[in-house]
């Protein structure tokens, strides 16, 4: 009878996360990063992942070694001349804004994002009305996406999961 108990609080503990994997993967303290391309015509759109590229080589590497939320943020104010040096070799409007940014809800390999306000860097292209790309600059996941010649793709595991496999097995 205890091991049925057992059983049925893993699944209902098991539910509870499955149902909110966000928590579990972007945490509530984090910083996140996003570009918005001046449209979505082919060129703006290949302007705006140049430019990520661009930042992931030249700005990126400025956060490796940010330990917490307010390193990260100090490294992000101190080091705007290296975000605007690389958006001006690009010769187009932009506009940068650090603070609490509206993103539109967005699925990812599975996972949903809910739409709101964060805290986040943003880039706005032009007239910032195309499509954009985001990650998450602390905890530092955007650092993993550019360096994915060293790292494999993440693959997050439920404790509870595995967990529930071994007893059900």
């Amino acid at each position: 009878m205890k091991k049925i108990i057992y059983i049925i609080l893993i699944l209902i503990t098991f539910s509870y996360f499955l149902n909110n994997k966000e928590s579990l993967l972007i945490p509530s303290d984090s910083i996140r990063f996003r570009i918005i391309a001046n449209s979505n015509s082919n060129i703006d759109q290949n302007t705006k992942l140049k430019i990520k590229q661009d930042l992931q080589k030249n700005f990126f590497p400025l956060l490796e070694n940010a330990k917490t939320k307010e390193e990260t943020k100090n490294i992000i104010k101190e080091n705007e001349s290296v975000i605007k040096k690389t958006l001006n070799s690009y010769n187009i409007p932009y506009t940068i804004n650090y603070g609490s940014n509206y993103f539109p809800q967005k699925e990812y390999k599975g996972i949903t994002y809910e739409d709101g306000d964060y805290e986040s860097l943003v880039i706005s292209l032009g007239e910032a009305k195309g499509n954009n790309w985001w990650c998450v600059m602390y905890p530092p996941l955007c650092m993993l996406e550019s360096n994915s010649d060293k790292y494999e793709d993440v693959e997050y595991k439920f404790y509870i999961e595995e967990v529930l496999s071994k007893l059900t097995s």
